[in-house]
């Protein structure tokens, strides 16, 4: 059950990217946060409209925190297309986030040459001492497809 429910809001994520490749605002990322069932906040990363912190993660808390009117998304789950960086992690650990579901890895991003710290979320967890439940590689070959179709793209842009 837990499996298709990951892959159905893994598929938001999915699509929010693969969308964002037509408009070359920032990369074949994309981010859901769901909590009790009900989907807060869709959103790709947009870093190439001038703001770095506009990752696919970071623009869906925006979201969600402005459709709860706060910031404190504690039960909610974030699938994300690849594994947040650092800032994207403790961003989801600011906000309370209990659980991360991505599809490809950090490692998977920097091979597909973007400028990634690989600092994976695993270690960022050990040495925080958190208790962020991390379930990795869903939707695994839809997602390293998006890296793909950027690289295939009419223009991407180098990170």
């Amino acid at each position: 059950m837990q499996d298709n429910l990951n892959k159905k809001y893994m598929r938001l994520a999915v699509n929010a990217a693969r969308k964002n490749l037509k408009t070359f605002h920032g990369g074949p990322f994309g981010a859901c946060i769901v909590k009790d069932g009900k989907v807060l906040a869709v959103a790709a990363n947009s870093v190439l409209c001038h703001d770095a912190t506009c990752h696919a993660e970071v623009n869906a808390i925006r979201i969600a925190s402005k459709k709860i009117k706060g910031f404190d998304l504690s039960g909610a789950t974030v699938y994300s297309t690849t594994e947040p960086c650092p800032m994207c992690f403790s961003a989801l650990h600011w906000a309370r986030v209990e659980a991360i579901v991505y599809g490809t890895s950090i490692n998977d991003a920097a091979r597909a040459g973007f400028n990634e710290l690989k600092i994976t979320n695993k270690t960022l967890k050990t040495l925080g001492k958190i208790k962020t439940k991390i379930t990795a590689g869903v939707l695994l070959a839809e997602c390293k497809e998006l890296f793909k179709d950027w690289a295939n793209s009419p223009c991407p842009p180098t990170y």
